[in-house]
């Protein structure tokens, strides 16, 4: 197995509060054809997807439990504490929850995290020994150059 992401599906309660959150952010849907079934974002290198958590838990026949926050944390990347402190801005306004305000962390960076409307949360970071490379793309450690 190649060490890579293709998909990312979260499992969502309300498909169209979803993804009104999400165009909010400014993210563009990939396609409008299944768009009352399941919403998709092709980002750089892989597709997030949103699907009602109801036909998730069918698909994968586990049921989850949806009392708090996700046992899980997705990461967006920025190239400086200003765009950490605008990004976590930019998605109060879309509706998001502020759930720890923006400062610097013990392993060095600065970051922060907002929970979307089904309670997925986002750490917003910037990491100065991980730079980005081209695109917003990511490796631990850095990008290498070609």
């Amino acid at each position: 197995m190649e060490q890579r992401l293709s998909l990312i599906t979260l499992g969502v309660s309300d498909l169209k509060q979803s993804r009104q959150f999400y165009d909010r952010l400014g993210w563009q849907v990939a396609s409008e054809e299944q768009a009352e079934e399941i919403i998709a974002y092709n980002l750089q290198s892989m597709c997030l997807a949103l699907y009602p958590l109801d036909k998730l838990m069918e698909d994968t026949t586990v049921r989850a439990g949806r009392d708090g926050y996700s046992p899980m944390t997705l990461a967006y990347n920025v190239n400086s504490e200003a765009e950490v402190d605008a990004m976590l801005e930019e998605a109060r306004k879309a509706g998001g929850e502020i759930v720890k305000p923006a400062q610097k962390v013990f392993w060095g960076g600065y970051s922060g995290y907002f929970a979307d409307p089904d309670k997925y949360l986002w750490e917003v970071a910037f990491n100065p020994f991980s730079p980005l490379g081209p695109n917003g793309a990511f490796q631990w450690g850095g990008v290498e150059s070609e």
